[in-house]
């Protein structure tokens, strides 16, 4: 067992840079996330000048401009934050359907890193739990994966 060689990211990623697309829908939520997000980057290392935050209308937009930023291959990674409620009709499940498919598809299409910080809740107390305060902050947790991913993608094509 001892052979076997282990490839895995670490958190930093200094030299990177980031874009995050964020919802303007639900915007009470979305701000926290933000701020999460923006504060786990510095928090490694990252500088404010490799950082750009893209506002869109809402989720059903993020993969759209996920796709146009991950084109551009000016970015290493790309962190979604958005908040997508339940309400009484089935609009919730076609918007975070769509939008989570979408961004799965920039992914993978465009081999980067895209961190899923969309909440996808049925009360608007879920949201600000996981926006925050006793579930922690999903911006925050989206961002390190997506420095994570950035640092084992560029192990693995070195």
């Amino acid at each position: 067992m001892t052979d076997i060689r282990t490839l895995e990211g670490d958190f930093v990623a200094t030299d990177a840079r980031f874009a995050i697309v964020a919802s303007r829908f639900n915007s009470f939520i979305v701000e926290s996330l933000i701020a999460g997000a923006i504060d786990t980057l510095r928090r490694h290392g990252v500088k404010d000048a490799n950082i750009d935050l893209v506002r869109v209308p809402g989720a059903f937009e993020m993969p759209l401009a996920a796709q146009q930023l991950a084109a551009g291959k000016r970015y290493d990674g790309i962190i979604a934050l958005g908040a997508v409620i339940r309400g009484s009709t089935p609009h919730f499940d076609y918007v975070a359907g769509e939008c989570t498919k979408g961004l799965a598809m920039v992914s993978l299409q465009h081999s980067i890193p895209v961190g899923f910080g969309v909440l996808t809740t049925d009360t608007i107390e879920q949201a600000v739990e996981r926006a925050g305060a006793k579930a922690g902050n999903k911006g925050a947790d989206a961002t390190l994966s997506v420095l994570e991913m950035v640092s084992l993608l560029r192990r693995l094509e070195g």
